[in-house]
């Protein structure tokens, strides 16, 4: 039987928001929950963006009803040169839309086509989308949220450590917002010059080991780094759950709103129901509070 050994919450008002969720979290779960009376819409193969004529294709499912709801994009895993927008890896658009959210679940370049950081910028095209169509879906601007596995996990990371970084933008929506409000971490990678799959994040041009450097949301968390849930287990086979320690000691120090789960046997996790929940759960104490 699983064990989940430990969580963490940090930072002083993070704090009171989740000892006030004691209290809360029920009915405020349930108001989300409540929210999709209104039947859910679902589209696939939705363009959020083009890179030299090549379209990048998501699925889109949303409550249709009045109000503002928040937003969820899912980054699949794969070591960025596999995996989709609908593996396990990966949340079910539909079912988040029956929570309340406007959910994206997208497809991004891999690095056997594309070398990094195609990947990565092609997920911050995706966020651009979601706050250039806000009005378009009934979506809060204030409530993006990300959730990714593995190496979608690794980017989602990078994404509430460095926003957008050095990297250019591609895929269009250039001059709309960016940021999010919280991630969502599983199973993820953190400094890729330890990892045994680091090497695949290899760009064209530069110097490699820089550019992993560069790449690693470890190196990168200070006091503005977005507010973050870690999940990961101690039998990860292709993340050593070091890398998620390190990682958590680094948001520690700097005072970062987090959680950590962590797990005993759980292997390299997927999307799954105990992910769903943590996840949610998350998210309740993340909402802005009214």
């Amino acid at each position: 039987m699983s064990d989940r050994t430990s969580q963490t919450l940090t930072r002083r008002t993070f704090l009171g928001a989740a000892a006030a969720a004691a209290g809360t979290l029920g009915t405020r779960t349930a108001t989300l929950e409540a929210q999709p009376s209104a039947p859910v819409v679902t589209r696939t193969d939705v363009i959020y963006g083009r890179v030299e004529g090549s379209a990048l294709l998501a699925n889109l499912a949303y409550p249709d009803g009045p109000g503002l709801r928040p937003a969820i994009i899912s980054v699949h895993g794969g070591r960025w040169r596999a995996g989709n927008r609908t593996d396990a890896s990966s949340i079910k658009v539909t079912q988040w839309a029956e929570f309340g959210f406007v959910a994206l679940s997208i497809d991004y370049r891999l690095v056997g086509g594309s070398p990094a950081p195609a990947c990565y910028t092609d997920m911050r095209c995706a966020i651009r989308w979601v706050h250039a169509h806000a009005g378009d879906y009934g979506i809060d601007p204030e409530r993006v949220y990300l959730i990714g596995q593995s190496a979608g996990g690794h980017m989602v990371s990078l994404a509430a450590t460095i926003g957008d970084g050095p990297y250019a933008k591609t895929g269009g929506w250039d001059s709309a917002r960016s940021d999010v409000r919280a991630v969502v971490s599983v199973a993820a990678a953190y400094d890729l010059p330890s990892l045994s799959w680091g090497n695949l994040w290899t760009p064209v041009a530069g110097n490699v080991d820089e550019a992993r450097r560069q790449a690693s949301p470890m190196n990168h968390v200070s006091a503005t780094t977005k507010p973050i849930l870690v999940i990961h287990s101690d039998d990860d086979k292709s993340v050593p759950v070091q890398q998620a320690v390190d990682f958590v000691g680094r948001l520690k120090a700097a005072n970062v709103p987090h959680r950590f789960v962590h797990y005993t046997d759980r292997g390299h996790m997927g999307i799954t129901d105990d992910v769903i929940r943590e996840a949610r759960a998350f998210i309740t104490e993340m909402e802005p509070k009214k």
